[in-house]
């Protein structure tokens, strides 16, 4: 008896146990009806998990710029590009930046170009857009935001059929240089004419001063004599020559007097120009070697370190005994490009649109002593700045000539012949004649 009562206690305490567990709850334990009690594990069910951090991308990106002068602001630039990058895209850019010498640059660029090998940027003159724009080696950039900041006059520099094919970086007002104490201290002012030019080297001699600094080792920098002296007398006197020129109708023959200014130049100068190249020029005309110099205001920033209390201005150079052809050059000259073969164009178009960033750009032109560009420009221009632009305010300026493709390479290499008395003056002018005909056949 005893033990039948025993056995139905067990299975009345069994029983009790499986209904507590079948409403909920646990043995010693009543559910909990409490507001909010029921609701806790499904919020914990639905609470979203923390977004995970996505890997980080690589970027590889091929820079060539022509201009090793400036190799350690650029680096320095790119650097804080790369970490603007990093940090609001993730992207891990890697740039391989290629400064070939101006005298090569753009040959090296052309065979990188014609090999299907083309960096992602590149430097472009702004006289040879035309002739990569029509090869389909210029990436349409009116889009970009850069384009909406950039000065009309400027602007205009770089656009082909409607479209903005290029950013500026440099825009130019420039002549020749000249050493603004060696001029006071001999009585001087910019001539106007070309006899006073020849009076202010007879000066200048007679006072034991080399009146022409002559750097000719790279064929760039005494074709700039010829960029002056043309420009002045075409600009002046035949306006129509350029495309006279290009319809085979005029020569080299008919602004043979680009000599006149030329011979005087190179018969006044420093001696053993071949052996001194850009850099070496730069040093010798911020230590004072000569009055003069037929060199752009873009290598100042290498002239002031060499001596950064040199004063140097800008002045027109005089072609002919008509002041009139005495004028500034107006130029854009470097400006960068994107491939459109580009393999990280979104990244290429990031760098370039950096270029004209609004909190960085002043302090890198003002580095490298550009003239601003952009409406993003806020710092103070130098004072050879001012000095040209006193000049463009008469009236006394050009536009910077374009010439056909290879005309200017040709003229540099004659320019280095003629001084070494390898060529002739009538050889030049044969040779630039067929070079000219040659380039607008060969680009039609």
């Amino acid at each position: 008896m005893k033990k039948a009562l025993y056995t139905m206690l067990i299975s009345i305490l069994l029983l009790s146990l499986l209904a507590a567990c079948s409403s909920g709850g646990t043995p010693g334990n009543e559910p909990q009806d409490e507001p909010g009690a029921a609701d806790t594990g499904a919020a914990k069910e639905e609470q979203p998990k923390p977004a995970e951090t996505p890997p980080t991308t690589k970027a590889e990106l091929k820079v060539m710029l022509g201009q090793p002068r400036f190799k350690e602001y650029f680096e320095k630039y790119f650097e804080q590009f790369k970490a603007k990058e990093l940090a609001e895209k993730n992207i891990d850019v890697t740039i391989e930046l290629e400064m070939p010498n101006p005298d090569q640059a753009k040959q090296v660029l052309q065979a990188r170009l014609a090999s299907n090998d083309a960096p992602d940027l590149f430097d472009v003159h702004a006289n040879d857009l035309a002739t990569y724009h029509a090869a389909g080696y210029l990436e349409d950039l009116s889009a970009e935001p850069f384009v909406a900041t950039l000065y009309d006059g400027v602007k205009q520099q770089v656009t082909l059929d409607g479209k903005v094919v290029a950013l500026p970086m440099e825009s130019l007002s420039w002549g020749y240089l000249y050493n603004k104490k060696i001029f006071a201290d001999n009585g001087l002012t910019p001539p106007q004419t070309l006899d006073e030019m020849k009076a202010a080297v007879e000066t200048l001699k007679a006072n034991g001063v080399a009146p022409f600094l002559l750097a000719f080792q790279e064929s760039w920098v005494p074709q700039l004599m010829t960029a002056l002296s043309l420009g002045g007398i075409v600009s002046s006197r035949q306006p129509d020559w350029i495309e006279k020129m290009s319809a085979g109708e005029a020569s080299y023959a008919d602004v043979q007097s680009i000599f006149d200014i030329i011979d005087l130049i190179m018969a006044n100068g420093t001696e053993k120009p071949f052996e001194v190249g850009n850099e070496a020029g730069s040093t010798d005309f911020a230590n004072g070697k000569a009055a003069m110099w037929v060199q752009g205001p873009w290598n100042a920033e290498t002239i002031l370190k060499v001596n950064p209390d040199m004063e140097f201005g800008v002045a027109p150079l005089p072609v002919s005994n008509d002041p009139a052809g005495t004028m500034i050059n107006l130029s854009t000259s470097t400006t960068l490009a994107v491939s459109p073969t580009s393999k990280n164009k979104e990244v290429a178009l990031d760098l370039l649109n950096y270029i004209l960033d609004e909190k960085d750009s002043s302090a890198l032109f003002q580095e490298l002593k550009f003239n601003p560009v952009s409406s993003v420009h806020r710092y103070e221009v130098f004072p050879w700045v001012n000095e040209a632009s006193e000049y463009v305010a008469q009236g006394k300026a050009y536009q910077d000539l374009k010439l056909p493709n290879g005309v200017t390479d040709e003229q540099a290499k004659l320019l280095q012949s003629y001084y070494a008395k390898e060529v002739t003056k009538e050889q030049f002018i044969e040779t630039m004649d067929r070079t000219w005909a040659a380039a607008v056949k060969a680009s039609q």
